[in-house]
């Protein structure tokens, strides 16, 4: 894990996220133009990510279904996390990562990693005892996510567009028992 002692996981209230919208929408623009695979394709503008954050995450955030974590480092944000526990009535012990991201520059320093130690604390103080998730397959996510204890349920081919090509992905779908 990241012993860095300037690089700090909070949990941001949808009033800080508010604030910070610039900061996590050139967070995953940077992350996209690199090519992560996280529902968007190129062309994809810092418009358009500000958009999404702005209209798809903190609505979700406001009303209290999506938890969002951020990794900082000298108050920059480098990393975040979302843990969706807006679940079924049958399935009040389940919860699902999304979008975990590390800043390209900040990559192999063990953030990822933190993040979802810390995202898998927050499901656990939600009383979430199944986590899911969904990573593009032979991603560098996937390894990640094997090593910290999840397990592969299955491989959908044809998934996803490739955000730099046009070509079809297949996505992992894995879980982990908390």
């Amino acid at each position: 894990m990241n012993s860095d002692p300037q690089m700090k996981i909070q949990q941001l209230q949808p009033n800080l996220a508010e604030k910070q919208i610039i900061e996590l929408a050139s967070l995953l623009h940077d992350c996209v133009i690199q090519g992560a695979s996280v529902n968007f394709v190129l062309p994809f503008t810092l418009e358009d990510s500000e958009a999404f954050w702005r209209e798809k995450v903190m609505p979700r955030l406001r009303s209290g279904v999506l938890i969002l974590l951020i990794a900082q480092h000298h108050d920059r944000i480098i990393g975040s996390v979302q843990l969706d526990h807006d679940t079924p009535p049958n399935q009040p012990h389940r919860a699902e990562i999304a979008k975990l991201l590390v800043h390209p520059d900040f990559r192999r320093q063990g953030i990822a990693r933190a993040l979802m130690a810390a995202i898998e604390d927050q499901a656990r103080g939600l009383e979430r005892s199944l986590i899911t998730l969904d990573t593009r397959t032979g991603d560098n996510a996937e390894p990640l996510y094997t090593s910290l204890g999840y397990h592969t349920a299955g491989i959908i081919p044809g998934y996803c567009v490739d955000p730099v090509d046009a070509r079809l992905d297949s996505t992992t779908i894995m879980y982990k028992i908390l």
